[in-house]
């Protein structure tokens, strides 16, 4: 029966006349790995070498009580000749103690360990399985549970479908698809329940790993693999995982999983397990097989104990001794060169009933059981696309899911735009209706500078974002679900109408309020120099959140840059006084730019006067004279320089003013425009980190 509903959720393109027809059976599919080795480097601190950030964690776990190589004493063995064969239809499980290898077992046959580093070898159906056809035909769910808290159940799996399912499947049909799949995952009564987080209810534990196999199970892979699928839950909400995963298999699918101690009724359902020990195969077989194997070895299983818990028992004593639980592996080997005759036949009547892999991945295809391949000929060739969707599908889905996500939450905007709108205020009143004098002078430019500096401040606010993101989008790019340009100009547009209004609120807030000239069009240019520098300044904080993966460093990373870009921005000191060996730096300054186009923005104006008669003596020891020792000295300075002097002669212009900041190299719209490249160019950037540093992929 649960074959049976298995192909009635994956066969969503069956016409309702064919559903008295008994099911097909599954295309056979063999997944042989053989002699499979893999090591690592370790560094002074033990920690393996040539591991990324999102791998290196896990990689600590899976050796950490890995013996040393023969080789040398700063390398660790993983995996030492592991070799075996899962089938389609059957739940293959990988056990074993903390450290024992289980992950990178599964890692090595999903590819997520580099060809040049993993030795041995994995074929499906006798094919060498790598690539582009092995991510398109596999999916594989991480550990924790990565999702989006404020989207629901339903909307997290059609999101999901929108990204793995073909533009050519009407929406109906992937609804469709969405509604079986909650009914095969059991998740009816919580379809419309938010997955939540620390600060939102949501659904439960057992659910939330549901719906993350869900995910990636949305296309029918044929190749699916878990990393500790139960790991966290009860004792019922795990037995109802694997009983999910149990129906997934017999649907047609090859399911392979980590399980760390498996209750007595999971052990139940399992059709194969492994055990491992440091690296090294300690079982292979049916779990009906330990007792007699254990039996055999001198160690025999009690009736009322469980298998599962008795064998990882029996193996950590083991582990306890100097050589480890080598006794088990090598009697494992000659149990099975005892039956090797047995298993021999029977491996060959599998491989004999299979059939070549492109041929079986098109009759997949045609059957609808890889559905991320129906409707683009792939049923035909064999060959399955590289991505479901065209790229303007995915950026339209990731906009609408981020959205969805994002407009659940207004707290965090509307704590951003009163922070923007205490700042302004706090602008406002202290640079209160500026004067036009020497002194008013001296003022715009502490705010211009101080305005312009604390936009970029305000965008760290986007560091946490993508830091947050980093796991789901690893997990969704590592097996195609969309593009990594897609991913940037989704983040792009969906960052954009929020700096709108934050800019408007700036603007609106401190222009009149200080005394900014111009007019409408002044107040315009103004408010787009702000928006620029909101579009930089989240453009080099998104740049950097690629860069630096921990939030609390990579604040303290930005606060220490924009410091530099304030320092370096011509405020302090001008572009004529920087020492030659920085002035590379003053043209990187984000802030140089929107502060030399506010400053000409408000002292382009030819006819502004900023200084007449005696208000030049202002800031001098003259200044603090009677006013009428300030006028006979104004006299003397006429008659020195043979021109008249008088109270009303305007002395300092606003064009002398930019003379003297020295922000006249660059006009005001070409700052504008530099700023605003500076926002694409980082966006780029934050690209090409994506392309070259995001790799969910062990060296």
């Amino acid at each position: 029966m649960a074959a049976a509903s298995g192909h009635a959720v994956i066969d969503i393109d069956a016409a309702d006349n064919d559903a008295a027809k008994p099911p097909l059976p599954p295309v056979p599919y063999v997944l042989n790995f053989t002699d499979l080795s893999y090591s690592v480097r370790k560094s002074a601190g033990g920690v393996p070498a040539g591991c990324l950030p999102s791998c290196a964690r896990s990689s600590l776990v899976a050796s950490a009580d890995a013996p040393p190589s023969s080789g040398s004493r700063h390398t660790k063995t993983l995996l030492d000749g592991i070799s075996g064969e899962a089938c389609a239809g059957e739940l293959f499980a990988v056990m074993g103690a903390s450290g024992s290898g289980k992950s990178t077992l599964v890692d090595a046959l999903a590819g997520r360990i580099s060809r040049d580093s993993l030795r041995g070898g994995v074929t499906l159906n006798g094919e060498p399985l790598h690539g582009r056809r092995l991510r398109a035909i596999s999916a594989y769910v991480m550990q924790d549970d990565l999702l989006y808290p404020m989207l629901t159940v339903r909307e997290t799996l059609l999101f999901a479908a929108e990204f793995r399912l073909p533009r050519a499947l009407s929406p109906e049909r992937k609804r469709a698809r969405v509604d079986a799949l909650v009914d095969q995952l059991g998740l009816a009564r919580a379809a419309d329940t938010i997955i939540g987080d620390e600060a939102h209810r949501g659904v439960s534990g057992g659910e939330r790993r549901r719906v993350s196999i869900g995910t990636d199970i949305i296309h029918d892979p044929i190749l699916l693999f878990l990393d500790e699928p139960t790991s966290g839950l009860d004792s019922a909400s795990a037995f109802m995982v694997v009983q999910v995963l149990r129906r997934i298999a017999q649907s047609g699918s090859v399911v392979i999983m980590t399980i760390h101690q498996p209750s007595a009724r999971i052990l139940g359902i399992l059709d194969r397990l492994v055990l491992l020990s440091r690296g090294r195969t300690v079982y292979a077989g049916t779990p009906a097989g330990l007792k007699p194997f254990f039996g055999e070895f001198g160690a025999p299983i009690p009736d009322n104990e469980n298998p599962a818990e008795f064998a990882l028992d029996t193996i950590r004593e083991y582990e306890r001794q100097p050589d480890g639980a080598a006794a088990l592996a090598d009697f494992n080997a000659k149990w099975q060169n005892t039956s090797s005759s047995a298993s021999l036949d029977l491996k060959d009547s599998k491989l004999m009933s299979t059939m070549p892999l492109e041929l079986a991945i098109a009759e997949s295809v045609s059957r609808g059981k890889l559905v991320a391949g129906s409707g683009s000929g792939s049923a035909v060739s064999g060959s399955v696309p590289t991505f479901a969707n065209p790229q303007w599908t995915e950026v339209w889905v990731l906009i609408k899911r981020s959205f969805t996500n994002t407009r659940r939450m207004p707290e965090l905007f509307f704590m951003r735009l009163g922070t923007i709108l205490v700042t302004g205020f706090i602008f406002a009143t202290i640079f209160w209706r500026l004067d036009d004098t020497p002194r008013g002078v001296q003022e715009r430019l502490g705010f211009f500078a101080m305005g312009m500096s604390t936009m970029f401040y305000v965008c760290a606010d986007a560091l946490p974002v993508f830091v947050q993101e980093r796991h789901i989008y690893l997990r969704e790019t590592a097996h195609n679900a969309y593009r990594r340009v897609s991913y940037v100009l989704a983040n792009a547009v969906v960052a954009f109408p929020p700096l709108v209004l934050l800019s408007l609120a700036f603007a609106v807030t401190t222009f009149w309020a200080v005394g900014l000239a111009g007019g409408g069009s002044s107040f315009l240019f103004f408010f787009l120099t702000v928006l620029a520098s909101f579009w930089a300044g989240s453009g080099f904080v998104t740049f950097l959140s690629a860069v630096v993966p921990h939030v609390m460093l990579g604040y303290t990373v930005v606060v220490a840059i924009l410091a530099y870009f304030l320092l370096f921005s011509g405020f302090f000191i001008t572009r004529a006084r920087i020492p030659i060996y920085w002035k590379w730096f003053h043209y990187l300054s984000l802030v140089k730019y929107p502060y030399q186009a506010v400053m000409q923005n408000e002292f382009g104006g030819a006819a502004r006067c900023f200084s007449r008669g005696v208000q030049m003596f202002d800031g001098s020891p003259i200044g603090s004279l009677p006013e009428a020792v300030k006028m006979k000295v104004l006299e003397a300075i006429s008659n020195t320089l043979g021109t008249s002097i008088t109270a009303d002669t305007c002395v300092t212009t606003g064009a002398d003013v930019l003379a003297m900041q020295a922000v006249m190299d660059i006009g005001k719209w070409k700052c504008l425009l530099i700023t605003v490249a500076w926002g694409f160019f980082f966006r780029a950037l934050f690209y090409v980190v994506l392309c070259v540093g995001s790799k969910n992929k062990r060296k």
